[in-house]
């Protein structure tokens, strides 16, 4: 399918995204408060609101902002947006605190970002975490958006795999916006091998996606077992399991997170990537969508972004 996607489209298409995105970072979030259990959220009895976002949802939203003001990735000036607008208090990990504390200060952003692990980069999931939005812009190509997400992923990720865990992510929502458009439910093993092709073949992240591929059908404990649930923040650790419950449940916003919130480990990140993916499919306020009550029990957003 080809077409022309326009500005007030590829918008609309990445503000749902970006709504899947947070609401399921910002439930997520809610299950590390002792005393809540995923049996809770399975019986639809929610924590009380507002639902605070973490920095899935505050980074996913310089994203947006970069796309909506300029069409594109910059990276000097998102790695600058990334710097200046962290709230340390939203669950950054120490390593993205470090790299972003030298950026603020001067540091060209190539060298903070390679500066991270004694040199070897991150591989963590936080670039993966905060690109679906922009997938979902790039709904009519796979290409620009594995190379803008590339883009976006490269200002805090040295290291391949946290790349990667990006392009994967972006690729998948943007055939997620992509199949809304075409008024299609695609086939989730087809989208998978789709992502898993446009990877390096011999990188883990790659792996792990192909390896999802083959457990669509399968229990989710098992998925957790092959897959793992983000529970060491690597992207090998959580990309391919958060798209294998987005290609498993595409077509219900509220069974995909409560999928992740069940599979534990580092549940608001999983809820965000699997989230931003299939809201780009569902939308919002639509049978098997966002719901309308869901939404409005997350923290608004900053309002540099609405």
């Amino acid at each position: 399918m080809t077409f022309t996607l326009f500005p007030d489209a590829r918008l609309a298409l990445a503000r749902d995204s970006l709504a899947g995105l947070s609401v399921g970072d910002a439930l997520g979030s809610q299950f590390f408060v002792p005393g809540r259990h995923p049996a809770d959220l399975a019986a639809d009895r929610l924590p009380p609101p507002p639902w605070q976002w973490t920095d899935d949802t505050e980074m996913a939203c310089s994203v947006l902002a970069e796309l909506a003001a300029h069409g594109g990735v910059d990276q000097d000036r998102l790695a600058l947006a990334f710097a200046e607008r962290c709230e340390p208090y939203r669950g950054y990990g120490p390593g993205a605190v470090a790299i972003l504390r030298l950026i603020r200060t001067g540091t060209p952003w190539p060298v903070a970002a390679a500066s991270a692990f004694d040199g070897q980069g991150s591989c963590g999931n936080g670039a993966a975490m905060r690109v679906g939005p922009l997938g979902a812009w790039f709904a009519d190509s796979t290409t620009r958006a594995a190379a803008q997400a590339r883009a976006s992923a490269e200002v805090t990720h040295a290291h391949p795999e946290g790349v990667a865990g990006a392009v994967a992510v972006a690729i998948a929502a943007s055939l997620a916006a992509r199949a809304r458009l075409g008024g299609d439910l695609p086939d989730p093993a087809r989208s998978l091998a789709a992502v898993a092709g446009a990877l390096d073949p011999a990188g883990a992240v790659t792996a792990g996606v192909r390896r999802a591929a083959t457990l669509l059908g399968r229990p989710l404990p098992e998925a957790v077992a092959a897959l793992g649930n983000g529970s060491r923040v690597t992207a090998q650790d959580t990309v391919a399991f958060a798209l294998w419950v987005a290609a498993t449940h595409l077509s219900d916003y509220p069974a995909a997170i409560r999928a992740c919130v069940a599979a534990g480990g580092d549940v608001d990140t999983t809820a965000a990537i699997a989230g931003a993916v299939v809201a780009a499919y569902t939308g919002v306020g639509t049978s098997g969508g966002v719901p309308d009550h869901w939404l409005a029990a997350r923290e608004p957003l900053p309002e540099w972004v609405r």
